[in-house]
């Protein structure tokens, strides 16, 4: 099923490119407002999802870098001995690894990833993100809905 791997060219295309567009056109923590309740707001995630271990002090930098090559390699062999018909677990694996590679990219290149997706209610803010952090959770919800079936021919 490597024929799904222009998802993930796809995924890691539009991340690198918005990522560059943000850096290169806004100021750190600058905030352009788009919609009510969403925002451009560009930051720096040293840290995992949601900021996590952010504070660690770089250590975490690798692991996490590290931690995305183990991944992206097990996904690519997983996408690799799929059968023809899982389609939607393909197209899953496919955002998941586009994902993953495009904030490995950002890690290793910076030492921190590039968000600016900023969804907001009144005050509440929920951490920012980026295209390769929607991909990768469009991707896990679709492996999901494929674990309850969906996309399965009936026998």
């Amino acid at each position: 099923m490597l024929k799904w791997l222009w998802l993930s060219l796809l995924v890691l295309i539009l991340d690198q490119a918005s990522k560059l567009a943000v850096d290169a056109s806004m100021q750190l923590f600058e905030s352009i407002p788009l919609l009510p309740g969403f925002n451009l707001t560009y930051v720096h995630n040293t840290g995992a999802a949601f900021s996590f271990l952010a504070q660690a002090g770089g250590w975490q930098r690798w692991l996490f870098a590290g931690l995305a090559v183990v991944m992206s390699g097990i996904i690519a062999v997983w996408l690799l001995r799929l059968q023809k018909h899982e389609t939607l677990m393909a197209a899953a694996l496919s955002l998941v690894l586009g994902g993953a590679i495009g904030n490995l990219i950002d890690r290793v290149a910076y030492g921190y990833v590039i968000d600016f997706l900023d969804v907001y209610y009144q005050d509440w803010h929920w951490p920012a993100f980026n295209i390769a952090d929607s991909a990768i959770c469009i991707g896990v919800g679709l492996m999901l809905l494929e674990s309850f079936g969906l996309g399965r021919k009936a026998a």
